[in-house]
């Protein structure tokens, strides 16, 4: 039996993540959360995991062979992520889910350093780097939900394309990474098929939900209204890479892990329209 520790489980990638690994014979899944009575996915085993309870880490890690990491968005991450890789055993895969282009502001960038303590821990590894979620446009409790309602778009993109991914690719790619050989040591810059701009993505949502949905650029300072301290910097540091277009180039990274292309973002709300309207 494989014992794999997925963390932030009820999440974006923590979902489909668990029930593709459920899907594989002879794999044990634990769903890592910081209130393990939350975790209702079948056949998941509910495991406590905070990152701000320490003595929560050696009883979720303990005896797994592989550890799905969701990076904390908060300043720490570096050296919390660093203290739970030393608690595993050298033998276990670590597959880390940090974000497109993390280095872009050097090597002693939070997000570099977030990458380079799992490059460094002596644990095989695989680094996944996303562009932004197409799970945004559909959920309220994300970024962006709910647009149709609000039948409003409001992004700062500075013009800038967008490479959109579903969730569930991600999670494609995760699971094989941390089951299969021939992943250790790869950073996988992962996105769609095609990059967007803004107004294109207003124009698939509108034709998705049958009522217009339009765009409204807005600019960082205003994304930053409300927000403080690292939440702030972080936002600050994601929209000024989506204005120098760091998310738009598109790679056939998922197709090469998985054997399929990525979804399209004009597919995934399509199949998402019933769930838009009911917004």
């Amino acid at each position: 039996m494989t014992r794999v520790l997925v963390t932030g489980v009820r999440g974006k990638t923590g979902v489909p993540l668990a029930q593709a690994l459920m899907a594989r014979p002879g794999v044990d899944v634990l769903g890592g959360s910081s209130d393990p009575r939350t975790v209702t996915l079948e056949g998941v085993q509910p495991t406590a995991l905070s990152w701000d309870n320490e003595s929560t880490w050696a009883t979720a890690t303990g005896g797994v062979d592989a550890v799905y990491v969701v990076r904390p968005d908060r300043a720490d991450a570096p050296e919390l992520i660093d203290a739970l890789l030393t608690g595993l055993a050298a033998e276990t895969r670590v597959v880390l889910l940090s974000e497109r282009n993390a280095d872009s502001l050097g090597p002693h960038s939070w997000a570099a350093r977030t990458e380079q303590v799992v490059r460094s821990s002596g644990r095989p590894w695989t680094i996944l780097r996303p562009s932004w979620f197409m799970q945004v446009l559909t959920d309220e409790r994300f970024y962006l939900g709910p647009v149709v309602e609000e039948g409003e778009l409001a992004f700062s993109s500075g013009g800038a394309s967008v490479a959109w991914i579903d969730a569930r690719d991600i999670a494609a790619v995760a699971e094989r990474a941390l089951l299969d050989d021939g992943h250790e040591g790869q950073v996988y810059e992962l996105t769609g098929p095609e990059s967007l701009t803004l107004p294109k993505v207003a124009d698939q949502l509108s034709a998705a939900v049958g009522r217009r949905v339009t765009l409204r650029e807005t600019t960082i300072a205003e994304t930053l209204e409300g927000l403080s301290g690292f939440e702030r910097d972080l936002t600050m540091w994601t929209f000024e890479r989506v204005h120098a277009g760091d998310f738009a180039p598109v790679t056939d990274t998922v197709e090469h892990v998985t054997g399929r292309p990525a979804q399209s973002l004009e597919s995934f709300l399509t199949d998402s329209a019933a769930q838009l309207k009911r917004g």
